[in-house]
Order: C-alpha cells, then structure tokens, then sequence
C-alpha cells in the first residue's frame, strides 16, 4: 500500500508540476499531505522529492489562510534555490558507499543493495571524516542509492562448493539444448508440508471490516485430516506445471509417482513426438543425487515412458535456484496466503486456481498411496539401472536409458 501510495503522488505530481509554479506545488504538495494518514509528509516528501521542511512550509501557509494574489508571490526562477550536498561536496556519496560495502549482502536475485548499519552511526562516521551532514541526509542519500532496511532473512544454506557456477552453467546449456530440440525440460520439489484443518495461515487476504477468518488457537495436527505434502512438476517450456498432494511420506517413490501423473495427464499431450526428458531437481530430498531409490524410480519411470532421461541436479545448498520455486510454488503461496487450508480438497482447488498474468495453469490431484520408508536398495537391483554419467560430475549429471 505504501508503494502504491508514492506511485500515485509521483504520478499526480509530474502532471500538475508541468502548469504550477513553486508556490502552487509546495500548498498542493502540503494540501496532500494533510489529507493522508499519519506518515503523509514522508510520503509526499519522497513521491516528489521536495524537502519536509518545505511542505511544512505549506502546511504553515493553508492553516494561516492568509493567501496573497499570485502576482505578489516570490516564486524562485527554474534552478533557483538551494543547491543540493551533493553539489557542493560530490564526493560524500563515494564516501557513504565505502562505509557500507563491507556490510553489504542481498538476496542474488534482488535488485536492492541494503545496510544493516543505522543513519545515526553512518552520519556519525561522515562527520568524523569532515562531512557536515546529518541522519536524515544520510537515509536521503541511501534510497537514492537503492539501498533499504531489511529484516533477517534466511539466505545462507552452506559450504559453497567450488564447482557451483559450473553446474549452473552446464544445467543451463542443457536446458537451451533441449528447449531447442522441442524436448521438455521440468524441474521438480517438494513443497513443505501444510497442517490440513482450520488453522492459521500466514498472509492477509481482504474481508469485511471486523470479521476476520476465525480459525483454531492451536496448530497441533487433527489426527483424521493429518498433513498435506505437496510434490510438484514445473514444465520449463510450456508454463505449466502439475502438483500431486499426498498423505503419507515423501519418498522417492512419490516423487517418480508424480513426475509420471504429470507425463500422463499433460507432458505426453504437449510433446507427442518427445523422446528425452531433462529433469532439474534439488541435490537433496526425495529427488537426492545419493538416492538409490531415486535412481531405481528414474529407471522404473524411463521404461515406463520409453523416453531417455536426463537428470541434472543443483549443487547443494542452492535449492533456492530451482526454477519450480519462484517459478510456480511461490504462485502458490501467494494464492492461499490468509485462508487456513480446511480440507485436502480445498488445497487441491487452492492449487489448481493459482494463475498468473504471464499465462501459467496448473493441475493439482489428491494421491492418497501409502509410501514406507527405509526401503533399501541393493547392489544387484542398483546394477540393473541403465545409468550414463555425464563426463562433467557425473553424480550431478547422468543420463538414464530405457531397458525393456
């Protein structure tokens, strides 16, 4: 709401700055600013650029009422004024970047750069290296600089393995070899899994005043309802995906279970003629590099399909880099968001609603098969896997053929 706010002040304000002179923008500026709820002067301030100090200035002119005709108004020639600090002392911008930089750190795919250093401290700093500049200045100059305060966030996953931005590059050079061969390309995970039952949900959805969604005061697991675990399949080329929520565990024969509901209900439909598949997946989870239950259900899903396999997995610790992620699941998230997940079919429907403007459709079906766990995986049945590695880390990178 706050950005839309400056949205439209900035929009208002580059049409009526065209036809106001100084004085007409800085009453229209304050009359604005008045009206808006508590905060309207940083708003104001910020959507146009002017100075607090000058709206109030205006504020002080509408409660005094006392307007003269507008030829007697002082009105400043264009560049007139006060010039700003960076004019006189255009290197203390140089000077704030290098107090920052060596705490600096962001999100990669951000486009904001922020501090975790105060405009206090900052200011502070400036000053004892000769600047006269002050607090407010300081967080002036940051937002100019795209820089913002930000909370915590959890972005650091591990050890980063040398070889990273190499399998990143390889992953994506596959990718555009098989896009460009008409072959499909998913990427597959696991949604973390969701309390069923009438529970909180974080996020805000909109509703009438002073009825807010009731739901329990409690989270513990309704035993009947239980959990649901989402798995799903995000087709790279074609925008779409397809979601199986189970009820039992995430194994890695779900996980092959959902990929083959998603060839049978969509990608053999959208790529008759294909004959390979390249599936991107995490190095960990159901779909782990080290699995050999994984390995098995590939096998298991290449004869199944009479298609030949690809597999490349990320490196560990950049989950956050599979494109399902904030390519699809995030959709997700954003389309429940404030609604406690009642049943498995509301969260059925809440999956297969999600769209988005750039076109993307999913289908989402309930899978209630039991999958135990600790199943092990011997050498003989492993030696049976028609698997060919690839030449560059070929535990992250392997090709499996079909073998009936």
């Amino acid at each position: 709401m706050k950005n839309e706010s400056i949205r439209r002040l900035r929009e208002k304000y580059q049409i009526l700055s065209k036809i106001l002179d100084e004085h007409g923008r800085r009453v229209w500026a304050a009359a604005e600013a008045r009206y808006l709820p508590y905060g309207g002067v940083s708003l104001v301030a910020k959507a146009t650029d002017m100075s607090r100090t000058t709206i109030h200035a205006g504020m002080n002119e509408i409660d005094k009422g006392e307007w003269a005709p507008p030829s007697l108004v002082r009105t400043r020639k264009g560049g007139g004024g006060r010039k700003p600090l960076t004019h006189h002392i255009p290197d203390v911008v140089g000077a704030l970047d290098e107090l920052v930089e060596p705490t600096t750190r962001g999100d990669p795919e951000s486009p904001l750069r922020w501090t975790c250093k105060s405009t206090r401290r900052l200011a502070g700093e400036l000053q004892r290296q000769g600047y006269r500049i002050g607090d407010r200045k300081v967080a002036y100059l940051l937002h100019e600089m795209r820089y913002s305060l930000q909370a915590n966030s959890k972005t650091i996953e591990g050890k980063q393995h040398p070889d990273r931005n190499a399998q990143f590059e390889y992953i994506n050079s596959q990718t555009k070899a098989f896009l460009r061969r008409g072959q499909p390309v998913i990427s597959v995970d696991a949604k973390k899994k969701e309390l069923v039952g009438n529970f909180k949900n974080g996020g805000r959805e909109w509703q009438p005043n002073g009825e807010p969604e009731e739901t329990s005061a409690h989270d513990f697991e309704d035993k009947e309802l239980g959990k649901a675990l989402p798995y799903g399949v995000y087709d790279y080329g074609d925008n779409s995906g397809w979601v199986s929520v189970g009820i039992d565990h995430d194994t890695s024969d779900f996980a092959i279970d959902t990929i083959f509901s998603w060839w049978k209900q969509m990608g053999s439909k959208t790529y008759p003629g294909a004959e390979e598949l390249l599936i991107m997946a995490d190095a960990g989870g159901s779909n782990g590099s080290r699995l050999r239950l994984w390995k098995i259900g590939v096998q298991r899903l290449a004869n199944l399909t009479s298609l030949r396999i690809k597999v490349c997995h990320f490196p560990p610790g950049t989950s956050k880099w599979n494109k399902i992620e904030h390519r699809m699941f995030s959709f997700i998230s954003q389309n429940w968001r404030g609604r406690p997940l009642i049943s498995h079919e509301a969260i059925i429907n809440l999956i297969g609603s999600t769209t988005t403007t750039t076109g993307l459709r999913i289908k989402a079906k309930l899978n209630q098969k039991t999958y135990p766990t600790g199943i092990k995986i011997s050498d003989s049945e492993l030696a049976k896997v028609k698997i060919k590695p690839a030449k560059f880390h070929g535990e992250w990178n392997y090709s499996i053929l079909p073998n009936v």
